[in-house]
């Protein structure tokens, strides 16, 4: 009777993919959602191209892994100046599920909110102030759904932008990139 208990504790555990005494059940892990450039490593150094100082291109974007469920995907650029003091430079939603990049100067793609920067309904490269480097973020968001607007397209910022999205996000990825201005 205890040597059935504990089959069946351990055929239990099996199944629900617990640790038990015999061992881990051996699964696949899924696919991690990441976001890369092939013009910029990860915590890498944006290339002048891609600032003020620059061509003020926007940078080429490559993303996998996404989660399922996946129907469209925004893309936006940002960095944080300070808890209180949050610049963006490029917002872009309703970007098809069947999209998994995005090429060095994109156009036709999805719909741009606006910037930080001139309040226009584009990208505007960083053209950071003072000295220092200063960290960016590019995010990817894989949302179940198009995000829905209770604005004119001119005045969905990053907040507005997060806020019709944080609902429908099934999963986010991020590439960090460093400019500094001489």
């Amino acid at each position: 009777m205890k040597t059935q208990l504990m089959e069946l504790i351990i055929a239990i555990g099996l199944l629900a993919g617990c640790r038990t005494s015999a061992g881990p059940l051996s699964q696949p892990s899924p696919s991690a959602f990441t976001l890369t450039s092939p013009d910029v490593k990860a915590d890498g150094l944006l290339p002048l191209e891609y600032t003020c100082d620059g061509a003020s291109s926007t940078l080429a974007l490559n993303w996998s892994g996404a989660p399922v469920g996946t129907k469209s995907y925004a893309v936006t650029m940002h960095h944080i100046a300070s808890p209180t003091d949050i610049h963006w430079y490029w917002e872009v939603y309703d970007i098809p599920a069947s999209v998994t990049s995005l090429p060095k100067n994109m156009t036709g793609m999805g719909v741009l909110g606006n910037n930080s920067v001139n309040g226009q309904l584009a990208y505007t490269p960083p053209c950071s102030k003072g000295p220092g480097p200063k960290e960016y973020i590019y995010t990817v968001y894989a949302l179940s759904a198009d995000p829905q607007f209770t604005v004119p397209a001119a005045q969905v910022n990053r907040a507005v932008l997060l806020d019709a999205i944080k609902d429908i996000t099934l999963g986010s990825a991020e590439l960090h990139v460093i400019y500094s201005r001489k």
